[in-house]
């Protein structure tokens, strides 16, 4: 029987953990390409469309940093599940749009990687599922606790969030999110 060596395991040991990235990666784009399909039908039908049949979510908006060339469709809800896909629209905040705080969450490494190169004065583009548009200016950056974001998302201004997992290069979990706040300057016309 042949002996394996050292570094023999430790090179398969790379490859699976090199797969197993390189796989969330994958299943994040193609999700994107699924979702950008249902949302499409959403903003003509005026119906959710889930963007495959076992789908416990659906698109509900698309964010758009055109200086960056970045776009992403945002998920209802943000439980683990949905953030697996996309963006997800954080539960019992508004859409955008609407008087609050619209909470938009999503991970670091995929869907909200874009974040780090956002800048303050950015201008942030926001079509909703019933096909209406938003522009928020980005005001601010703070890195707060999961546990103490400070947002009042019932407050009498019209703002977005863009929350990720800080800091944006860690590969492992930390108890910090990077919040990027941002203020409607107008619907689009």
């Amino acid at each position: 029987m042949p002996r394996i060596t050292p570094p023999l395991l430790l090179a398969l040991a790379g490859l699976v953990l090199f797969g197993q990235g390189a796989y969330i990666h994958a299943k994040a784009l193609l999700a994107q390409v699924l979702l950008e399909r249902a949302f499409e039908e959403t903003i003509a039908t005026g119906r959710p469309t889930k963007p495959w049949a076992w789908a416990d979510t659906w698109p509900v908006a698309r964010i758009e940093v055109k200086r960056l060339n970045a776009s992403a469709i945002v998920l209802a809800g943000s439980s683990g599940q949905a953030l697996a896909f996309g963006p997800g629209h954080v539960e019992l905040t508004p859409q955008a749009g609407e008087r609050g705080v619209a909470v938009y969450s999503a991970h670091r490494d995929t869907h909200f990687r874009f974040l780090k190169n956002v800048a303050v004065g950015d201008e942030i583009a926001i079509t909703r599922g019933d096909g209406k548009q938003f522009r928020f200016r980005a005001d601010a950056t703070s890195i707060v606790r999961f546990d103490n974001s400070g947002i009042d998302p019932l407050t009498d201004r019209y703002e977005l969030v863009l929350s990720t997992c800080w800091p944006f290069d860690a590969l492992a979990p930390g108890p910090e999110r990077y919040l990027l706040h941002a203020t409607m300057i107008g619907p689009d016309s």
